[in-house]
């Protein structure tokens, strides 16, 4: 099977799944609520544990995908999806809410991004990573055909029909997509298992994900924080409300220019140039947007927007280029699982940073994305990883 082929079922299969589970909450959590007799937040709150889950059971997907290959992991989570938005469809109060988020998160550590970033890298190697910015650039209009499909059902069925018509979306569509991808792994040679490692190079590698987990929480705490905070934000900086609205609809086209722009004039760059790129826009933006104010909103989010973009892509390509291919399920869960832990948690921590500073609460992911920066010229690279094959 071609490589164009591979990533257009990933891409579509990945953003049915992002599109069918990460992304409901927004369209459905108010229905929910009033039919369930519980607040907003408690749907907000299952939601979180679903995340959290989701974060736990990072490094377990990765070992399975290191062991058996992505087909088949990639196949399970689409049951399981389709599993936890049943149980969403007939729950009848909190204890059936609780245990169908998470079924889904369950589904979403077996069937999202990093998930589809670990079974590129058991077919291609080093050489997944134009397969990984491939997929990023089809998925990344998930919730661009996710809310307004889930608004559609939850119209014309109400929020349990919407939840049942994502469960048939898995079985029947998600499913037979991913039953298509390669059965086995096209091994390239540095996705052979190597000598175990000399003290000094074992000690180098956990230095390196250690810096490289603080570098993907730090990264990741911004995104999440403001996925949740960003029209306030911006109000707060100045703008008026349909300011704020009509810059952050630009958060989308950003995320996938800046893919476009890796994909092209970066290609050949080692990840590294990209996550710096990824870690500087945020805080120029951010910047610009308290000096100036609310005339700078647009801008503000075109920049946090191409970082947000490009970051995706990072953690799946940085772990790839600095601990190479074998093994590299493993570690790609590890180094992302504090920042998908903080990722969960970030919308009410930074919360409470703008309740008491309002727009000068970007002070803190500014300086998060600072610390974040400096930390990549920490990272030892190996020569031959230098210069990543595409």
């Amino acid at each position: 099977m071609s490589k164009a082929l591979v990533i257009a079922i990933l891409g579509t299969t990945q953003t049915l799944a992002w599109a069918g589970s990460y992304y409901i909450p927004a369209i459905l959590a108010g229905r929910m609520a009033d039919d369930l007799g519980v607040n907003a937040s408690t749907i907000f709150v299952a939601f979180s544990c679903a995340l959290l889950l989701t974060a736990f059971l990072g490094p377990r997907v990765g070992r399975a995908i290191d062991q058996h290959g992505g087909r088949a992991v990639l196949i399970a989570s689409n049951l399981v999806l389709a599993t936890g938005l049943g149980v969403l469809a007939m729950a009848q109060g909190p204890v059936m809410l609780f245990l169908g988020f998470g079924v889904l998160g369950i589904g979403m550590a077996m069937g999202l991004y990093d998930a589809g970033f670990a079974a590129l890298a058991r077919i291609y190697g080093r050489d997944a990573r134009g397969a990984i910015t491939g997929i990023t650039l089809i998925a990344g209009f998930a919730s661009t055909v996710g809310w307004p499909v889930t608004a559609w059902m939850q119209a014309e069925f109400g929020w349990r029909g919407a939840c049942a018509g994502w469960a048939l979306v898995m079985l029947l569509l998600a499913l037979p997509l991913n039953a298509l991808l390669p059965r086995g792994t096209v091994r390239a040679p540095e996705a052979q298992p190597a000598a175990p490692p000399d003290a000094e190079t074992a000690r180098r590698t956990r230095r390196a994900a250690w810096l490289m987990a603080f570098i993907f929480v730090s990264g990741g705490f911004s995104a999440s924080a403001l996925a949740a905070h960003l029209p306030g934000l911006l109000v707060a900086a100045g703008a008026t409300p349909a300011a704020a609205i009509a810059a952050g609809a630009l958060m989308g086209p950003a995320q996938v220019a800046a893919r476009v722009f890796e994909f092209t004039l970066l290609r050949r760059a080692h990840p590294l140039l990209s996550a710096r790129i990824a870690l500087t826009t945020h805080p120029l933006g951010a910047v610009l947007l308290l000096i100036f104010g609310g005339p700078l909103a647009a801008p503000f989010v075109l920049l946090h927007g191409a970082g947000n973009g490009i970051q995706t892509i990072v953690r799946g390509t940085l772990p790839l280029a600095i601990f190479g291919a074998a093994r590299y399920g493993a570690r790609q869960g590890l180094v992302v699982a504090p920042a998908r832990f903080m990722g969960a948690l970030a919308p009410a921590l930074f919360g409470f940073v703008v309740e008491g500073y309002g727009a000068h609460a970007l002070w803190l992911t500014i300086a998060l994305s600072v610390m974040a920066f400096i930390a990549l010229f920490f990272l030892h690279v190996a020569p031959e990883s230098k210069e990543v094959r595409r």
